[in-house]
């Protein structure tokens, strides 16, 4: 039987220190925004690295 491959298999940026785990629940509509903005990314990071970003770009927004 040939193995498969996922293509999509990228190497995920992590934090260089852990933090304190955060649980999420998203509504499925939200989940599709947050899908579709990860594909436009060049390195399509997984949902929870995505999120830690969005959350990093609302708060320099903020500021």
């Amino acid at each position: 039987m040939k193995k498969t491959t996922n293509d999509r298999t990228l190497p995920q940026k992590r934090p260089a220190v852990t933090g304190a785990p955060v649980m999420v629940r998203i509504q499925p509509d939200l989940a599709k925004e947050l899908d579709d903005w990860r594909r436009r990314q060049e390195d399509l990071p997984g949902r929870p690295e995505a999120i830690r970003r969005l959350v990093e770009i609302g708060l320099k927004a903020k500021k």
